[in-house]
């Protein structure tokens, strides 16, 4: 679609979704029928953390599981701080949104029926009490990303843009001194290399996490933080940022670099094994292999420095071939890429940084603190996960808030749009760069001192480390910024430079161990912590009106 009211570098919709996701892109679709809707990708459509999750989305789809049930399971996960209103709110819609995916042409994975007939075909992964894991095989990521793009490609009120990421929010605030509205963003545009501006009513942050902070990570280089740095930066509130999950079982080989081996082998019958061939998980959770991913990733880290070895193992080679090979298909093969055939061996594994539990605040209707700004899927903090997201909540988060949110926005649709001039982006003082070694250098700099400081286990000492090298890191890039022609790379380490400090600062407020936050100086949970989250208030914070 070529919108009417755009120029060559100024564009202008009802709607700007900032992020190509699941939760993104069906917003997109939610909202089409009533708004001109600009969707803008960094990458393409299939670079997102949607297309390459694995294991599905939970929803209470069989007749012996319960809307109770999937609630308390998720709040065990979280550990005592989720916000048990938005637990329910979402659980309570997981059926509903399985079928709106069908309708859209999602080909979930069936089962044969013994009367005849089929039904769909449900997994169990770690922390649930029932099978209610709905899949398409072990990519189910793919098959939702697949049909949302086909839908939203195809439909005449929505605008693509592939190649275009965002620098920073436009808010009346920053432009005119008054009013905390939202009325667009700054964009590089990849392909020509010009910064264009993007006007907008209503502004949609859908980007996603942060993970790429970490050295080893599951998802794709595009997970750079953008929504929550570009957020703080305009006066939101972000909270729980120092709940960073880090999934138990990534392949390890030197060359597969983010390769995730989704948690339903171990929902199958798939065992964790140390190199002698032991099974180890049985001394950490009751659970076992099904316990929580912050026990499960926590138990690996600590069998792999107690024996000083490299990976542990996962095993499924018990299993007969037939049911590994048409139950996991990716993992098959894309182990097989790589000499490991997981239907006689097993497979190396570490844990890697995986998913962003904490965000930028919004309430039940992704409202953030600005006006005309929502926030959805893993760019948000909804309280739904709490100190641990629950496994294929994550789908459900994306799609659930997204539908909340477009229910709200379509009921300010009727609103006058707020009257102000933006300026073009202002190119006057900087130059291009001649030292581009400065912003690689920094990029495995803070990503190093990530791992080893603000990982899996942490320490008040490598935390105040960590502090001391983001601030002379956060200073060196603004420096950099101010001086040189914004690229892809200096806007994402930017962008995850300050996230990196956000995550930091949050984990040293928390003078406990409770989910994914393990510290060893304080290793029991604190009781009057519960229902406490950590919440972090910007400089130039304003409430929404």
């Amino acid at each position: 679609m070529t919108n009417p009211e755009s120029h060559s570098d100024h564009h202008q919709y009802d709607v700007l979704i900032i992020g190509s996701g699941a939760a993104g892109l069906s917003m997109a679709l939610r909202l089409a029928p009533h708004a001109r809707i600009g969707v803008l990708s960094k990458n393409s459509l299939t670079e997102g953390s949607t297309w390459y999750a694995q294991g599905g989305i939970s929803a209470v789809l069989h007749q012996q599981d319960s809307i109770a049930s999937h609630v308390a399971d998720t709040l065990v996960a979280g550990a005592e701080l989720c916000d048990e209103r938005i637990v329910c709110y979402t659980v309570t819609h997981g059926r509903e949104i399985v079928r709106w995916l069908q309708q859209l042409g999602v080909t979930f994975t069936h089962q044969p029926l013994p009367n005849g007939g089929s039904t769909l075909h449900l997994t169990r992964e770690g922390g649930h009490s029932h099978r209610r894991v709905a899949h398409a095989a072990d990519a189910t990521g793919k098959a939702i990303e697949s049909s949302l793009a086909d839908n939203a490609r195809s439909h005449p009120h929505i605008d693509i843009r592939q190649f275009h990421i965002a620098i920073d929010l436009l808010t009346s605030g920053k432009l005119i001194g008054r009013d905390n509205i939202c009325v667009g963003a700054y964009v590089l545009n990849l392909q020509s290399g010009k910064v264009e501006v993007f006007k907008a009513r209503f502004v949609v942050l859908a980007t996603g996490g942060a993970s790429k902070a970490y050295l080893y990570t599951s998802n794709p280089d595009t997970c750079s933080g953008d929504g929550i740095a570009m957020a703080w930066r305009a006066g939101c509130r972000v909270a729980n940022m120092e709940f960073m999950q880090f999934h138990p079982t990534c392949l390890y080989h030197p060359k597969a670099k983010t390769f995730l081996v989704t948690e339903a082998l171990r929902g199958e019958g798939a065992k964790l094994r140390l190199p002698d061939g032991t099974e180890f998980m049985d001394r950490f959770d009751p659970r076992g292999v099904l316990a929580p991913r912050d026990i499960v990733a926590r138990a690996i880290d600590h069998e792999m420095k107690r024996l000083g070895i490299d990976c542990v193992y996962l095993d499924i080679s018990h299993k007969p071939a037939d049911f590994i090979t048409s139950h996991f298909p990716t993992v098959y093969s894309r182990c097989l890429e790589f000499g490991i055939d997981i239907t006689r061996e097993q497979i190396p594994v570490v844990p890697a940084a995986h998913y962003t539990c904490g965000g930028v605040m919004t309430d039940i209707h992704a409202r953030t603190d600005i006006q005309n700004l929502y926030a959805i899927g893993e760019v948000s903090y909804t309280g739904l996960h709490g100190a641990n997201r629950m496994a294929s909540n994550s789908l459900l988060e994306c799609l659930v808030f997204a539908r909340s949110a477009s229910e709200h926005l379509l009921g300010q649709l009727d609103q006058s749009p707020y009257a102000i001039d933006i300026p073009p982006w202002d190119e006057s003082k900087v130059t291009d760069s001649d030292e581009e070694v400065v912003v690689a250098h920094n990029w495995d700099e803070l990503r190093r001192f990530m791992s080893d400081y603000v990982g899996i286990v942490r320490t008040t000492k490598r935390l105040q480390r960590a502090k001391r090298r983001v601030d002379m890191l956060r200073h060196e890039i603004d420096e950099y910024y101010n001086n040189f022609r914004v690229t892809n790379d200096l806007i994402e380490l930017r962008d995850l430079s300050l996230v990196s400090d956000l995550i930091i600062r949050c984990a040293m407020i928390r003078k406990e161990s409770r989910g994914l936050h393990y510290i060893l100086d304080y290793p029991e949970k604190d009781a009057s912590m519960n229902n406490v989250s950590t919440v972090l208030i910007p400089n130039n914070f304003a409430a929404r009106s």
